[in-house]
Parts: C-alpha cells; structure tokens; sequence
C-alpha cells in the first residue's frame, strides 16, 4: 500500500501555481516612515496598507505600549482563563464594547481566530451558515469548521440570500456577511439583510475589519452607519490592526454570547492571550479613533480626491465609499506588471490576484490613510496613468 506523499502534493500545487503565474512572494519591509516604506533599499510611497487613520506609528500609542510592557512585561504567558487575562485586557474589552454600544465585548488574538471562535461556538451538523460570495476566507473557514452547511449568496444581494434562506426553512441559521469587503472596498447591504433576518428568524454576524474606525459616527463602524444595534446585529466581529494600528481582534454582542463564547470559542479558550502591552496601546487607539473625527474626515476628502481624479483620467475604479479604493485590471499578468512598474517608479500599490480574488477579476488594491497628503494622491493618479500608457 502506498500513501500519497503530502509534502510532494504540497510541491506540486505551488508548481502549479507559479505554472499559472499566481505565485505569492513575501516581501520583506526595511522601515516604515509615516505614508513610506523602505523595501529593497528602496523609499516608496505606501498604498498598500491597512493603517487608515494613521494609528500605527502615533506616539501615545508607543508610549502606552511601552510603559504597558514595563509594568507587565512582554507576553500574557497564559491563555484569558488560566492568568494570562490582565488589567488592560479588560479595560479594552470595556471600551470596545461601549464604543460598538454592545453590552460586552471579548478579546482574540486575531481577526482568523475571533471569526472562527464565534462560528464553531453557534453552529453545529445540521444548520446553515450562509455566506456572501465574496466574504473574507476566515468566514468561509470558520463555516466549514463547525460542520453548518455552508451556502454563498450572490455578492451583496438580498433577494440570493433570501432565497438560500428560504431553501432551508426549518433548519438554525446564521448569515454571515463582511461589512466593508477587503478587496472590493464596498459596503455590505446591512440594513436590508438585518431586516430578512428578523424576518427568517436568522441570526446576522457582521466582519466589521474593515468599517470599524472608518464608517459610522464616531467611527463605531459600518452597523453604526447603518443603525443596527445588539438586537438586529447580534454578533460584530472588529479587528485592532487596521483602523486602530494594533494588532488582534474582538468579539462584542450580548452578555449571554460572551459568556457563550468564554465557554466554548475553541480559539480564545485554548490560545496564549494578546499580549497586555498591545491592548493598553489599543485602548489609546480607540479614544483617539473615536474621538478625533477630523481623521475621518481626512480620509473622506481623500477619497473623493482619489475618484474624482480617476475619473477625469479614466481610471476604472470599482463602487466603493471606503479606504479601499481598487482598481480593475482584469488578468493577473497585467496586474502584476502594473504594480512593478509602480513601484520602479516609486509607488508601492501590490497586485491582488487569484485566489484571493476571483479569475478575471485581478486588481491594484489602493488603499488611502489619513497620513496621506493630497499631493501624494496626484502622485499615486499620474504614475498609475503613465505605466497604463507603456
């Protein structure tokens, strides 16, 4: 009897990938300088990052982070529920909580693994979880773990989850949706899929990665811009490393869900915790996030900035009213080029190409912080309109 060798299937895949020309590469970042990074030797103006209220290098974020690590050193050294759950822990779990107007909120180490907790923790062989088409992988993954049925819906349209819905009547359901998509910049239809499901008797899980910060008033996010609070939202997943410049993840809803989730979110439960000094830096964050609107404020002039001038240029910009502002392309190698010739010239935008987005589909994924100037954006438009041209 011979088994399949799973290192040699592991080789061949990624030949066939690099075969496809779809082969990812790590890059790795010499330092990072306000809305520049230095790769390769090289200065680069950054469109590539996640930071987009400028959180990421703020000084009161150093400094809490440093006398956080002072006091309470490096690592947590234990998972939440064996000691490793301290001051700042819960005192961001607080601000989190009141910030997203939830009654309770609890810490992960990462978005992947907050999304996986909440979706192995609800559901169980035989419910549905019904995804959008275009949901972030840890949704799908989280799905797929927990043994639901897992159903995609048309990408941003009710009427397809309705119908999906619909097809499953009897069983308990979860619909799961991002806010703002990742690689598409556009918003989920929040308001409508809150409504079908109070109609279908569904609970509805919103990723909120990427609104959180950006979106609604005082940048409680995307469910917050949409009106929806604990009761049509049940469950609001929101990440520390984007908006707030950090790193980790959170779960907020109600005190029975966290409760829950303390119980039997399998990824918070048997993980080391975040380390104190990160959530002392974090809490920083979401004061100055949710305090500071004129960085908001920044981002949205930029944005407007970015389209209107892709528009005057003819720059095929996808809908979107986020920081994530992506530019079609349509097959990977033109993609690729596009983004090398950017960065010949200076501009750091990486191509998206698939898996991760779907064939046809690839795309400059630019993405705007509020440390950028209007000047810089000129910048990004007339380089972007010149290697089109080559």
């Amino acid at each position: 009897m011979s088994r399949p060798d799973l290192l040699a299937r592991l080789a061949q895949a990624q030949a066939a990938r690099a075969e496809a020309g779809l082969l990812r590469r790590l890059r790795g970042v010499d330092a990072v300088d306000g809305a520049y990074v230095l790769i390769g030797g090289r200065r680069l103006l950054n469109f590539a990052s996640n930071d987009y209220l400028g959180l990421a290098q703020h000084p009161r974020l150093r400094e809490a982070l440093v006398d956080a690590a002072q006091r309470w050193g490096v690592g947590a050294t234990a998972a939440h529920l064996l000691g490793g759950h301290r001051a700042p822990h819960e005192e961001l779990e607080q601000a989190l909580a009141d910030w997203t107007g939830r009654e309770r909120a609890l810490l992960f180490s990462s978005g992947y693994l907050a999304n996986i907790g909440v979706l192995v923790a609800l559901l169980r062989d035989g419910d549905l979880c019904l995804q959008d088409k275009l949901n972030h992988a840890c949704l799908i993954d989280g799905a797929r773990l927990s043994g639901a049925t897992l159903k995609r819906y048309v990408h941003a349209d009710v009427a397809s989850a309705r119908r999906q819905l619909d097809a499953m009547p009897d069983a308990a359901a979860l619909l799961a949706t991002d806010g703002v998509f990742s690689m598409d910049g556009d918003v989920a239809p929040l308001a409508e899929l809150a409504v079908l499901c109070r109609a279908r008797g569904a609970t509805l899980h919103v990723d909120d990665a990427h609104g959180l910060g950006v979106l609604g008033r005082d940048g409680a996010g995307s469910l917050a811009e949409a009106g929806l609070d604990q009761d049509a939202a049940p469950v609001l997943m929101a990440t520390l490393g984007k908006a707030l410049g950090c790193a980790g993840a959170f779960i907020a809803g109600s005190a029975n869900l966290i409760d829950g989730l303390v119980q039997f979110a399998r990824s918070h439960v048997y993980t080391t915790a975040m380390p104190p000094a990160v959530a002392a830096a974090a809490l920083v964050a979401v004061n100055i996030a949710r305090y500071e609107s004129w960085r908001r404020d920044r981002l949205q002039i930029l944005i407007a900035h970015l389209r209107d001038g892709a528009a005057a240029r003819g720059l095929p910009l996808l809908p979107s009213r986020s920081a994530i502002q992506p530019l079609r392309v349509g097959d990977s190698e033109t993609a690729l080029r596009l983004s090398r010739a950017l960065e010949a010239r200076g501009v750091y935008v990486p191509a998206i190409r698939p898996p991760t987005v779907p064939a046809g589909t690839a795309r400059l994924r630019i993405t705007l912080s509020a440390l950028h100037s209007e000047a810089m954006v000129e910048q990004l438009l007339d380089t972007v309109q010149a290697v089109q041209k080559t």
